[in-house]
């Protein structure tokens, strides 16, 4: 091999410009390798510190006298907390991937027209979000019917609402639902009123229906005296009467009420010879 020394002058400096450029992409792979070992470091780190942050707000509210006992501030807040350190690691992620940040401002203003459109709905229940933290038409821990759907509020964040339903399973709503749609709650009054229909033939004894479902009313003592029990017919059908019993008890014991008066309504009509009315079809 002829030694470099001895190499003609143009081929010497294609060797040193080979060199250089070798040179050049050796010191760029490197330095990307390192960078890209920090954004590794820093994508880890952001989502250790976004869950230590969250977890950080919500046992700080907890020692807050004011937002001691409201879950749902708490886990907002929380959630809130998470997002922004997200957002804030991953521009710290770019930034080291030698991406400008005055660009990235740059480029998100001139599309944030384009942005804010697609993501208008996000937008809307982050906004619907904050809406229920302020009206708050429900809370964590209310038995709620919304968007179609019943359930136990379990969790509120930015986006969504989070139910458990009577089964067991987990319901998720966008918060734009628990704003702008209709939100049945059914936890956040002192009392609920109880009715039970009993359809009865026609050739009983009306009176003594009524009486048993006085008598009901009257045998059970988790029903409010105001507003009275009241009992009355309520609808004259083809082959039936109908007579209804309306009571008011408070929230807690509601359902263990219902299903004993309903019990009790049974037991009492059999007991007072009172036939249940069945719909009766003429043959032709």
């Amino acid at each position: 091999m002829i030694p470099a020394p001895l190499l003609p002058q143009p081929i010497q400096r294609v060797f040193d410009q080979k060199s250089v450029a070798l040179q050049r992409l050796w010191d760029s792979a490197g330095d990307l390798a390192v960078n890209l070992v920090l954004a590794a470091i820093f994508v880890v780190f952001t989502v250790w510190a976004s869950g230590l942050t969250a977890r950080i707000v919500r046992r700080g509210m907890q020692r807050l006298p004011a937002t001691r006992d409201d879950a749902t501030l708490q886990g907002f807040a929380a959630s809130l907390a998470r997002y922004v350190v997200a957002i804030i690691g991953a521009v710290a992620v770019l930034h080291r991937l030698g991406v400008e940040t005055t660009s990235i401002i740059t480029v998100l203003g001139a599309a944030s027209l384009a942005v804010g459109l697609a993501l208008q709905g996000a937008l809307s229940n982050v906004a619907a979000g904050v809406m229920i933290l302020v009206f708050r038409p429900y809370r964590v821990g209310d038995y709620v019917t919304l968007a179609g759907k019943s359930g136990t509020v379990t969790r509120l964040d930015l986006f969504n609402t989070e139910l458990i339903d009577v089964d067991g399973l987990k319901v998720i709503a966008p918060n734009g639902k628990g704003f702008a749609d209709v939100v049945v709650n059914y936890t956040d009054i002192p009392n609920r009123r109880i009715e039970i229909s009993y359809d009865i033939r026609y050739d009983d004894n009306l009176d003594t229906a009524l009486e048993v479902l006085r008598a009901v009313c009257a045998a059970e003592d988790r029903l409010l005296p105001d507003p009275a029990p009241w009992a009355g017919v309520t609808d004259l059908g083809a082959s039936s009467i109908t007579v209804t019993l309306r009571a008011w008890t408070p929230l807690a014991p509601y359902w263990d009420v219902r299903f004993d008066l309903l019990r009790a309504v049974k037991l009492g009509m059999d007991g007072a010879g009172i036939r249940h009315g069945f719909p009766v079809q003429i043959a032709g």
